[in-house]
């Protein structure tokens, strides 16, 4: 039976329910396309473990995926407390540094440290601190040089390490901080090929991390991460200096009014395809099926919209993690996801600007393999012409072959693209043949089928760039 190639690209998170070796095949063979590690919950020795096992099964199973190292970046978080305790709806509290957990002065205002030496310097009376992914909310009353003063408007337990967010508000804390670079030295000693870095509120902070992997020889790619209200006002600055964006809605719905979300989603998404960047959509995909063999009908719409925006990617979270049916949930996706791929009537986007005339060429043939009903080969060793088929959106596939081991994975991140790694002939009638050869081995076409080729040849001397009616022989 013929294989079809699917649009959309599936990232899973790696945990307990995940980890062992007959798991992973499962996933693999579901269609998962990326393994994302989350180091806000790994140590170095799991994490080395776990690439290794991942990269084990794929040889074994045939099937290769990507890893992807998702780094905490500039995170508050409050400090360690003997046991949790209830905040009261109104009373107040503080918020300090070096100070532990305690009483303050003759009025007993209860106080907890937060991990960041500088919170006090960069609030502002009136201004809104979020602990818990929103479930306590608390409102700045006053400001010393080591406390901030909250009247709680929300209640909830305040217990160990709770995340805090605070909406509106400029952090300076470092892009990367010395846990992070420590994190990413074992991405990198790893030769993983993604890094998604949390909490990205400008380019700059992309750059310094761009220099970081430069610096130590690191070919992997970086995804922002747009989780907090700065990073929505500098969204096309930020998506420029990436390699990728992540809407991480999780964080991004507690620093922005949720009604927010779905505009940023549409809009980071459309500005992500304009700018030739994947673009990832993830948390709470499948919330409920943690513990549900099956999806809300919410959630099935859900994934379903993302789909019709045309995200490269979908990625899984708890549901991977912790979860009872991380297959059924891979699974899941796929279903719908064909359902709806299914469902499009666009040859390709019309809406792209294409300023080359390389690009002209690429929307060219993409038209041209959509009248044959064939396919697209396209040759690449640094992923610029494969990046722009898939930002036009064909309705047909894209097989893309490369030379280049790491690439060969990174592609995997882009919608539509299924990725080969080959061997390239210095004759490029060779490699073609090679390239249709291993799509008829693999049953992704058969003897006759029309395909357009992409690829550089030899005019003379001079090499050009080229498109060809070719058919499977």
């Amino acid at each position: 039976m013929q294989q079809k190639a699917h649009k959309t690209k599936i990232i899973f998170t790696i945990g307990p329910a995940t980890q062992d070796e007959a798991t992973l095949e499962k996933m693999i063979k579901a269609g998962v396309d990326i393994c994302r590690i989350n180091m806000a919950h790994a140590d170095h020795d799991w994490s080395r473990e776990i690439i290794q096992r991942v990269r084990k099964v794929c040889d074994q199973v045939g099937r290769h995926i990507a890893i992807m190292m998702d780094v905490k970046g500039p995170e508050i978080r409050t400090g360690d407390v003997p046991e949790t305790f209830e905040l009261v709806k109104d009373e107040l509290f503080e918020f300090t540094y070096g100070q532990g957990i305690g009483s303050t002065g003759d009025d007993g205002v209860r106080r907890v440290d937060v991990n960041y030496p500088g919170f006090a310097h960069d609030m502002n009376e009136g201004d809104t601190v979020l602990v818990d992914s929103g479930l306590i909310r608390l409102k700045v009353i006053k400001i010393t040089d080591t406390t901030v003063r909250c009247k709680v408007l929300i209640p909830g337990p305040m217990g160990n390490r709770r995340h805090i967010n605070l909406p509106g508000v400029r952090v300076n804390l470092p892009a990367l901080t010395k846990k992070d670079q420590s994190d990413v030295d074992v991405g990198i000693e790893q030769a993983i090929e993604f890094f998604a870095l949390s909490f990205v509120r400008e380019p700059k902070d992309l750059d310094e991390f761009h220099t970081y992997l430069e610096k130590h020889g690191s070919d992997a790619k970086i995804i922002a991460k747009i989780e907090d209200q700065q990073a929505i006002t500098n969204l096309d600055a930020i998506i420029q200096a990436s390699d990728g964006l992540m809407v991480a809605r999780g964080d991004l719905g507690i620093e922005c009014p949720f009604e927010d979300l779905p505009i940023i989603q549409t809009r980071a998404v459309n500005n992500c395809i304009q700018e030739t960047k994947p673009v990832i959509v993830a948390t709470h995909m499948l919330e409920s099926m943690i513990e549900s063999p099956i999806p809300t009908r919410a959630e099935v719409t859900d994934i379903a919209n993302a789909i019709r925006e045309q995200a490269d990617c979908v990625m899984l979270s708890g549901e991977t993690t912790v979860g009872k049916y991380p297959v059924e949930c891979v699974e899941t996706i796929q279903r719908i996801a064909h359902r709806i791929e299914e469902e499009e009537t666009q040859v390709l986007r019309k809406d792209l600007v294409l300023r080359l005339p390389r690009s002209k060429m690429l929307r060219s043939a993409a038209y041209l393999a959509s009248d044959l009903e064939g396919s697209l080969v396209v040759f690449t060793r640094r992923g610029i012409f494969a990046q722009k088929l898939s930002s036009l959106r064909p309705n047909v596939p894209i097989y893309a072959f490369t030379d280049n081991p790491v690439l060969f994975k990174q592609l995997l991140i882009m919608r539509g693209v299924e990725p080969f790694f080959m061997e390239f002939d210095h004759d490029h009638e060779t490699t073609i043949q090679r390239a249709f050869d291993r799509l008829k081995r693999g049953q992704w076409s058969k003897e006759g089928d029309p395909i357009v080729v992409i690829t550089k040849m030899y005019a003379g001397e001079k090499l050009i760039d080229s498109t060809q009616i070719r058919a499977i022989n």
